[in-house]
This record gives structure tokens, sequence and C-alpha cells, in this order.
């Protein structure tokens, strides 16, 4: 049976069970076995570099206003306890009332890039659509806008999501059209998205662009990259080393 915590541990345990092995959680395992195997889930390259400079991938266009996140991922889903398997869900209902979606066109299987229209992701602010979107393989979405907190979810996640004009969209969804193949380059330093000879200016807030070039955006990134100094500090909390005299 597992040993019983305080409240405040018990908070911290709920917190890092979804990283750490059983074992570890125990209070009599702090701090000894933390050092040894606490950051060895998920397994990662803390070291690898998590900057977002650029999305190349193929493209995918849906050239529509006002697509709601209920349209992105329906409500019955949200009772999921994980995101995993949300991405084969990613406008199911759409798909299902429109044989000839995107999202069912064998062309644009593997797409990496969505070509969308204005208010992109309005309606709730469920983070399950942005989830689904990038589970089911997107990495970049341009817009002529987005609502604000879809579009902070997508930031929290490292998915680009950029602004361009109409004109610059119905061009973009077009060379996509004509060829499928082509790779989308969606560039973050230059602020432009190429496809074929056709080339476009993007924006996107300063704020949110410099989390995604500088990697500042991937939080557990961060802390698992400073586990070491994570360790140190769990040594000090008495809740996790079973409040010594």
């Amino acid at each position: 049976m597992p040993e019983r915590l305080p409240d405040g541990a018990a908070v911290v345990r709920a917190q890092l069970a979804v990283y750490l092995p059983e074992d570890i959680l125990m209070p009599s395992a702090w701090p000894h076995k933390l050092a040894d195997a606490a950051w060895q889930r998920p397994k990662r390259n803390t070291n690898m570099s998590t900057e977002i400079k650029t999305v190349t991938g193929t493209g995918i266009p849906l050239l529509l206003d006002d697509i709601d996140t209920d349209r992105i991922i329906p409500a019955r889903y949200l009772r999921c306890v994980t995101f995993d398997g949300l991405g084969k869900h990613a406008f199911e209902d759409d798909r299902q009332q429109d044989p000839s979606h995107p999202f069912d066109n064998p062309s644009y299987a593997g797409a990496s890039v969505l070509i969308a229209g204005r208010n992109f992701g309005c309606g709730s602010s469920r983070e399950h659509a942005p989830q689904s979107l990038m589970r089911w393989g997107l990495k970049a979405i341009v817009a002529e806008s987005f609502a604000e907190i879809f579009f902070g979810n997508c930031g929290s996640l490292g998915i680009v999501a950029v602004r361009a004009s109409r004109e610059d969209l119905i061009r973009l969804a077009a060379a996509v059209e004509a060829d499928p193949a082509a790779q989308v380059s969606v560039d973050l330093e230059a602020l432009e998205v190429s496809v074929g000879e056709e080339t476009v200016s993007v924006e996107m807030p300063d704020s949110a662009r410099d989390a995604l070039v500088t990697g500042d955006w991937d939080y557990l990134g961060q802390l698992l990259s400073a586990a070491d100094q994570v360790t140190a500090h769990a040594r000090t909390l008495p809740y996790l080393n079973g409040y010594p005299g």
C-alpha cells in the first residue's frame, strides 16, 4: 500500500505522477531515489533544443471563417482523460457531413501546415482543439485571425500560429490545391510563408514569436533541463522528506 502523504505532498505527488515512477513518489524515496531516476520520464533528450524558427511540410487548405473549437473536436471527446488518440477525431462531425472535407482527402495526408480563414478556433476554450490538430500532425496554422484563447493554447503546445491577409491566404491555398506535395515553409525569423513560387508576409505578436524562437514556450522542457536544481531544492522541502524533526 502507498504511504499516506500529508495534504501538501499529496498535491505535489498528483502533479508529478504523470512523469515519475510510483516508487519515487513515496516520501521514503525522497530525495535519494529522485536524484537517480526521477527525471527519466518522459523519455526525452533534455539537451535537445526546443527552439522553433521554421516549420516545413506539406499544406492542407481549409479557408473557412469562424471555425469554432466544437467543430475542430466535438464536445463528446472532452471526457477523455488523456489527449492520446484525439488526432483521428479532428473535424470528425464536419468530415461525416462532407465527404470531400480536406482532412479526409488522401492528397493532404501527413500535412504539417493548415491554411485557414478568419477567427479560427473561436468558441469554447478547450485545449483539446489544438491538441487534436497537433496529434493529427499539424505544426503550424496560417490564418486571417485567431480566437485569443485558442492562439494562446497553440503557443503553449509549440504550434506556430501566424496571421496573413485574405488575399495572401487565397494565394497560398490555391498553391497547395494545385500541388498538394509542395513544401510549405513558415519562417518565424523572416515572418514569411512560402510555397512554390508564392511567398507572403505574415504577422505574429512579438511575445509569442520570441517564445517560440527562443524555446521559452516549452515550460516542461525548461523544468527538465533544470533537473539538478529541482532535485537539490526538493531535498530542502519538509513535505517531501517526511517532515524530519
